[in-house]
């Protein structure tokens, strides 16, 4: 059996299919807050802290060709459990510069939200273990993100919010 290959339908010359390009041209903390609740009000800490943590996520393109800056946004909240009682709040947005190539447009702001946001996670993970120890407590290690899971919750916001607002009458 003879193997085919793959053809564009315009000719016979094989499809070339390019893949995508991607390479960080530089990345920064934009902003960082760390805020030592226990030791500020004096509080004894005790018990295991609650740690929760959210994720947002925007990019825009840039002036030059390709060129687009993803930024990441990362509240982290310490509370104890009884009583409840903040222990720290750390808030970074660290952004990403990137050149993109070969990605169809379609599937660009996807890229821009899963891929660039999955290139930056060790260096904000690392950020954030490093001012929560430097903060007087033990290093966070964030546990890894789903950044497709991410991605597709904020899609199903946007579209739940499209909804409300067309059945929202106004007056």
């Amino acid at each position: 059996m003879a193997e085919e290959t793959p053809t564009n339908g315009a000719s016979d010359k094989p499809a070339t299919q390019t893949a995508p390009k991607m390479r960080i041209l530089g990345q920064y903390i934009r902003d960082l807050s760390f805020e030592n609740i226990v030791a500020r009000k004096g509080i004894q800490q005790s018990g295991k802290p609650d740690v929760q943590v959210q994720v947002n996520l925007d990019a825009r393109k840039r002036d030059n060709e390709n060129e687009y800056e993803v930024l990441t946004k990362f509240n982290v909240t310490s509370k104890t459990h009884d009583p409840e009682v903040t222990l720290y709040v750390l808030e970074l947005e660290y952004s990403g510069i990137f050149h993109v190539e070969n990605v169809p447009e379609e599937q660009l702001h996807p890229f821009l939200l899963i891929e660039c946001p999955r290139q930056l996670f060790p260096f904000v993970r690392r950020i954030v273990s490093d001012v929560t120890q430097d903060g007087g407590f033990p290093g966070l290690n964030l546990e890894n993100i789903d950044f497709v899971a991410l991605y597709r919750q904020g899609l199903a916001q946007r579209q739940q919010q499209k909804t409300e607002d067309q059945t929202t009458p106004t007056n």
